[in-house]
């Protein structure tokens, strides 16, 4: 079965669309009269979300960037350079698979994902561009071309994501989006508990307020994706649901395996504050979890409660609203006349 593109307009459809994929939709959005109750309100998280980079002032992380490690420096920007790629393929890939959402408030949703995944890699270039001079900033935008690790990892998701595109189907839409919760919702954890590991400390807490607003939009990405799967398995009985289920395990098993690699890579055994059994043990957690809201099993037996304590945030408590550290001041000072650019 092939996959339809969404018409521009449809006179003779509704506007509430008969089917996420292949169904018929005027293409009119009208959020009192959508399919799903959670269209809407998902809306209005993502944009009460609404930042920008510039808000932040990098002005403490500037002056504390030249006391990090060589290891904490390395770290930092070899994983700049890891999300500054897979947010670059998600605004793509997001912008291809709205193109095939019958369903006009989940492509309108899919469109609010892109804009957030564009103002993400400006946010890596902003605090690249207070750090480090022109010259390292394009050589970091260039780790995923020659590091063997990233481009293992990169690899694995940009595999599902060209298979869609070549070939668009309800399969290869069903599993495209499987390697969309991995990039989403896997991923970038040990990049992000290297950087929450580091404001604990009092370290970088500009740059770690900018990772705190990604991972919180990330999460609702993660919800959206895992209730359009679920939705379309739901209304296309005829797409074997539990091939895709067991797809989603053995997916999340292997995943978990190269976030764990990438983790021993980046972190080691001797980084203060996070040991490699934690992250790994956090890593298989994080792996059941977002297998279980794709409505799949777990890919490894345990694994139920977060090892990392000190990190509420993958609690998920009210989608991705609440802090990041617990009793952890969140302060940040936001750019205006009277302390502009100049002073970053």
């Amino acid at each position: 079965m092939k996959l339809q593109e969404r018409k521009l307009v449809d006179h003779e459809a509704p506007n509430a669309s008969t089917g996420i994929i292949n169904g018929n939709s005027s293409n009119v959005l009208n959020w009192d009269d959508v399919r799903f109750p959670w269209a809407y309100p998902m809306y209005k998280n993502m944009l009460a979300n609404f930042w920008i980079p510039n808000e932040i002032n990098m002005s403490n992380d500037i002056k504390q960037w030249y006391t990090l490690s060589d290891q904490e420096q390395d770290t930092f920007k070899k994983i700049i350079g890891l999300l500054a790629f897979l947010d670059s393929i998600q605004t793509d890939y997001s912008s291809k698979i709205a193109d095939y959402l019958t369903d006009s408030s989940l492509a309108a949703l899919m469109q609010v994902l892109s804009f957030q995944e564009v103002v993400h890699n400006q946010s890596y270039s902003y605090v690249l561009s207070s750090l480090v001079d022109q010259r390292e900033q394009e050589s970091i935008f260039e780790y995923w071309k020659h590091d063997d690790v990233l481009k293992e990892r990169n690899e694995f998701i940009t595999r599902g994501y060209e298979a869609f595109a070549e070939n668009p189907s309800p399969e290869t839409f069903l599993e495209s989006i499987v390697y969309d919760v991995v990039l989403e919702g896997l991923f970038f954890y040990a990049g992000f508990s290297f950087f929450y590991n580091l404001a604990r400390n009092g370290k970088m807490v500009s740059t770690s307020t900018m990772i705190n607003y990604i991972n919180r939009d990330e999460q609702l990405h993660v919800t959206l994706f895992a209730n359009i799967f679920k939705e379309t398995l739901k209304e296309n009985p005829e797409l074997d649901a539990s091939h895709y289920r067991g797809f989603v395990e053995q997916t999340f098993h292997e995943a978990a395996e190269l976030e764990i690699k990438w983790g021993r890579y980046i972190i080691g055994d001797n980084f203060p504050g996070i040991t490699m059994p934690e992250l790994e043990d956090y890593i298989k957690f994080m792996a059941n979890k977002r297998s279980r809201q794709l409505g799949a099993g777990k890919p490894f037996e345990g694994y139920d409660k977060n090892p990392l304590k000190w990190i509420r945030a993958y609690q998920e408590v009210d989608e991705g609203k609440s802090d990041f550290f617990e009793q952890k001041s969140r302060q940040y000072t936001k750019v205006s006349e009277d302390n502009g650019f100049d002073e970053l």
